[in-house]
């Protein structure tokens, strides 16, 4: 098969230096299982190279993780839903995970209500654990439409972290996956911090495939995901019901009738 031929996979969500390699090995594998079930053009090679806005919605697309906010806006209608991974880490309860308010250790907030007033460090304004179950967190507690005096945005989970550990931000609301994952593989990244409020649960972040994949391939895809990767703290897929991540508008939507329709 040519080079131009090959479909395109990642894995980038939970991709960082310390679980780079376990990424390679999880695909590997699944890339053994999916030319065993006769899916055509799987790569050998999981794609970095490319940003990910661009990769979601290539007709190449073969499979690849995404944050369900974005899933449930602009690229709804774009791409197929292959499954939901269950993760074996704190806060995680079957395909369901949510967000770890942080801040550091010897801060004196006690709840969520002490961060008033103070310097919130935002990933990206279209995450679903950083934004939005942050907002619908913060909603009951805001006033005249604000809560934080400042929203720092920091293009990651981890600069989130690292803003809060330095003192540029003062809290973050940060995916538990991603902080269970630092803290198993890279502890120095959470040292000094804690977690000081959890946000509602939502569906994990899933995997996906291009719009038009046919159903012996959505078929083959959950079947090779469907397996533990211990270094990923994956314990294996779940087929949620339709419409399992519309949840999450509705708590934008709830966020929005308390006034509270921006995180700030």
């Amino acid at each position: 098969m040519r080079p131009d031929d090959a479909r395109l996979a990642n894995l980038g969500m939970y991709d960082g230096a310390e679980l780079a390699a376990a990424n390679d090995a999880f695909w590997g594998q699944m890339a053994v299982r999916l030319r065993l079930r006769g899916v055509a053009g799987v790569p050998e090679r999981l794609t970095r190279e490319r940003g990910l806005d661009e990769l979601w919605t290539d007709p190449r697309l073969l499979l690849a993780q995404t944050c369900g906010w974005p899933l449930t806006t602009r690229l709804a209608g774009r791409v197929t839903v292959v499954a939901t991974p269950r993760y074996g880490l704190p806060g995680c309860e079957g395909a369901m995970h949510r967000a770890f308010v942080v801040v550091r250790a010897g801060d004196a907030a006690d709840a969520p209500a002490a961060l008033r007033g103070r310097r919130f460090a935002l990933n990206a304004w279209d995450s679903n654990t950083g934004m939005n179950l942050a907002r619908a967190l913060f909603a009951p507690l805001a006033r005249n439409g604000r809560f934080f005096g400042a929203v720092v945005v920091t293009g990651s989970h981890r600069a989130s972290l690292a803003a809060v550990a330095t003192g540029i931000a003062d809290a973050a609301s940060v995916d538990c996956v991603t902080f269970g994952l630092l803290q198993r593989h890279a502890p120095a990244a959470v040292a000094g911090l804690r977690v000081l409020a959890e946000t509602a649960p939502a569906p994990a972040l899933p995997f996906i495939t291009h719009a038009d994949a046919p159903p012996s391939e959505l078929a083959a895809l959950r079947e090779a995901l469907d397996q533990p990767a211990d270094g990923l703290a994956l314990c294996g897929v779940s087929v949620l019901w339709d419409g399992a991540y519309d949840d999450l508008r509705v708590l934008a939507a709830a966020a929005a009738r308390q006034g509270y329709a921006a995180l700030r």
